[in-house]
């Protein structure tokens, strides 16, 4: 299952900043052992928890107090040295290993009830039957519904071990019919790629949300497609990408690049390198490329973007990205949670460090970069980013490029300022999109993507309805309600039919693709 309430053009998504760049901890038993020998240190630590367990007045919570003491430990480090308590350590290794055992449903909660916003392809629920609008009321004998259930509690009812089964009480709005029905658990694939399509006759698009284990293959495929349905040249479209596993991006990366040319290099604290070339495996070495980064590119993205840019190979179009070259090794320590922490810097193919600075007496002003940006100018005027002359590097092609904090890319495109809107317009636009398509199920039910995005709501009629029924808490200004049209018809898309339909109409004045379009006519 899958909580899809958000969508990522419209958000300055927080970066996920501890994730994984690709090294797991595989250290020989020699450095096992000596990770586990007692040290003085231990026994400090151990004196202490057994004395506040037996003498301390209060009662008092002793796991909690080390888990708050291991994350301050890891906040005197770096940014990217995090603790992963126990309650979180499944999320994250669902997410990088990019699937879960459960029903497999999208949902939203709404009115107190578990809506079902798109069964997930080829998952159980889709399997037996689920459709999208369905309320689950129920999950064998635990109650699903009232306002004590919160999105955050459902996936320990639905989730669990493979070929488990649960029973569900279901409530289908269309027919207004209460049903139960069996489901057996299984594997869900959390896909990698949001979207691919060709944009026109030559160009292909392909939108990669992570780098999780499932990313090179779902791209693999989609490259595949693409190119057999003509693609010359590609747009990768890394903007929000938060990063993922470092050899997961070297794959990708190899797909573009010629045999033997340097992708990324790694050095750790006793100045050990370790390289990473590319193969002969490549299947777009000849095409044309165009990444897309954004402010909001971090880790892995990185990785790809410096590579190509280091090698000559497309153009990076777009904002500077976020600036994350440190590798994380990650350590179970034996509960359940888990500390991922920094081991080596990660170096682009001509030598440069893109680790923005960080301070190791606290991280609040690193979470801050983005506002710092913001006021500085930054996301509007490429003459506004500061580069460092002694952290300039040349490409083989002689093509200047700077270290010292994110990849700066090749044609810059400001943010679009026009495009802004307050919370309450998003939220309010997703309700009022999915209870319009719940609404009118059987009369959208003959629609296609391609008529969609083209002849939708061409009258307004569904946009005034929305503005009717915010009338008495806002009226929107010339460019929000433009704003407002797209991402409402936009919204009612991804209901209807999920990313792919969300993106196309999105990308319909998209300023990245956009300039994309602009230089291939240049070409």
């Amino acid at each position: 299952m899958k909580n899809k309430n958000n969508f990522p053009i419209y958000f300055s998504l927080a970066v996920v900043l501890g994730i994984i760049i690709g090294m797991s901890l595989n250290g020989s038993s020699s450095d096992m052992l000596s990770l586990s020998r007692n040290t003085s240190q231990e026994k400090k630590i151990k004196r202490l928890i057994n004395f506040i367990e037996r003498d301390y007045v209060d009662k008092v919570d002793t796991e909690d107090l080390l888990d708050g003491a291991i994350t301050q430990m890891l906040g005197k480090l770096d940014p990217h040295s995090v603790y992963i308590p126990k309650e979180n350590q499944q999320a994250n290794i669902e997410n990088m290993q990019g699937n879960f055992v459960g029903i497999g449903v999208q949902f939203r909660m709404i009115k107190d009830s578990i809506t079902v916003i798109q069964p997930i392809k080829g998952g159980p629920s889709i399997k037996a039957g689920i459709k999208a609008g369905d309320r689950i009321l129920m999950a064998n004998k635990d109650t699903l519904y009232g306002k004590n259930m919160f999105s955050n509690k459902v996936p320990k009812y639905l989730k669990g071990k493979p070929n488990t089964k649960v029973a569900l009480q279901v409530y289908r709005k269309s027919n207004d019919s209460l049903f139960t029905i069996d489901i057996t658990r299984g594997k869900v694939n959390i896909k990698s790629v949001d979207l691919a399509y060709m944009i026109n006759d030559s160009v292909g698009y392909i939108k990669l949300d992570r780098f999780a284990r499932n990313t090179y293959r779902e791209f693999k495929s989609s490259l595949n497609t693409l190119i057999d349905d003509g693609m010359t040249d590609l747009v990768l479209d890394l903007r929000g990408n938060g990063g993922g596993y470092i050899d997961i991006a070297n794959s990708i990366i190899d797909e573009f690049l010629e045999d033997d040319k340097l992708i990324v290099f790694t050095k750790n604290n006793k100045d050990e390198i370790d390289e990473s070339f590319a193969t002969s495996r490549g299947s777009f070495e000849k095409g044309g490329l165009y990444v897309l980064i954004d402010e909001n590119s971090a880790s892995a993205s990185e990785i790809v973007a410096g590579a190509l840019q280091d090698n000559d190979k497309g153009t990076i179009i777009g904002r500077r990205s976020f600036g994350k070259g440190l590798v994380q090794v990650e350590m179970d320590l034996g509960d359940g949670s888990a500390v991922r922490l920094t081991t080596a810097r990660y170096y682009t193919p001509t030598g440069r460090s893109i680790q923005k600075p960080y301070s190791k007496d606290g991280n609040r002003n690193y979470y801050r970069d983005y506002q710092k940006r913001i006021a500085s100018g930054e996301l509007l005027n490429k003459d506004s980013i500061k580069v460092v002359d002694s952290l300039k590097f040349e490409t083989p092609k002689g093509k200047v490029v700077y270290g010292g904090g994110g990849i700066i890319p090749d044609v810059f495109v400001a943010i679009d300022t026009t495009s802004y809107m307050s919370n309450f317009y998003f939220n309010t636009v997703n309700n009022f999109a999915f209870d319009y398509v719940d609404n009118n199920r059987k009369k959208l039910q003959n629609w296609n993507v391609d008529s969609f995005v083209n002849d939708f709501d061409k009258d307004d009629t569904v946009l005034d309805s929305y503005l009717s029924s915010i009338k008495d808490r806002a009226k929107p200004s010339y460019n929000t309600k433009k704003s407002l049209k797209k991402y409402l018809k936009a919204s009612i898309a991804n209901v209807l039919f999920g990313d792919f339909g969300f993106y196309r109409i999105i990308h319909q004045d998209d300023k990245m693709l956009q300039k994309v379009l602009e230089l291939e006519k240049e070409d």
